[in-house]
């Protein structure tokens, strides 16, 4: 469960560095249930896949929520729209750590889209640095299913939660600093 808790952390920062306010918002997704592969390298991280639940106030909600969070770790946030989507570049740090990240957004938000993120981590404990590649793949997979409500995170070993909870899990983090 730990590992669970570790990898949602991990995708929990890579969509808040994605969906935080910048230069330009990006669009909201269809509403319905969603997959989304995430593939680390230059990571132990093994790849994980979830589904995701939302509605247009869920998506809404989750980048407003987000957008607080992110000014209060990221000294650096800009999304700017490209021919072929967007791009996101952000620096962020938390509990001695820092995170500058470039990430490729492509696709429609209404069936699949792809976030490639290189991001490059140094500090913490022991003051290493790593770099890392992540992608994410999600396509829509349709309607919700009956049991589940907009916001409910399903992960791969069966575990869910609602991202209506994250505030709760807000005390939880480590000491944010700039």
């Amino acid at each position: 469960m730990t590992r669970q808790l570790a990898l949602l952390g991990s995708a929990a920062c890579l969509l808040l560095s994605a969906t935080a306010a910048g230069a330009v918002d990006l669009p909201l997704r269809k509403a319905g249930l969603w997959e989304m592969k995430m593939v680390r390298t230059g990571s132990s991280m093994p790849e994980m896949t979830m589904q995701h639940c939302t509605d247009e106030t869920t998506d809404k909600e989750m980048s407003t929520a987000a957008s607080p969070m992110a000014k209060e770790v990221c000294s650096k946030q800009d999304i700017q729209k490209t021919a072929t989507g967007y791009v996101s570049d952000s620096v962020c740090g938390a509990a001695g750590v820092t995170v500058t990240s470039h990430a490729e957004i492509t696709g429609d938000f209404n069936s699949a889209y792809t976030v490639k993120t290189t991001s490059h981590s140094e500090g913490g404990a022991s003051g290493a640095r790593r770099d890392t590649t992540t992608t994410i793949e999600a396509k829509w997979l349709g309607a919700c299913k009956s049991d589940q409500k907009p916001g409910d995170i399903i992960m791969s070993g069966g575990m869910k939660m609602n991202v209506k909870d994250m505030e709760k899990l807000k005390g939880l983090i480590p000491k944010l600093q700039k």
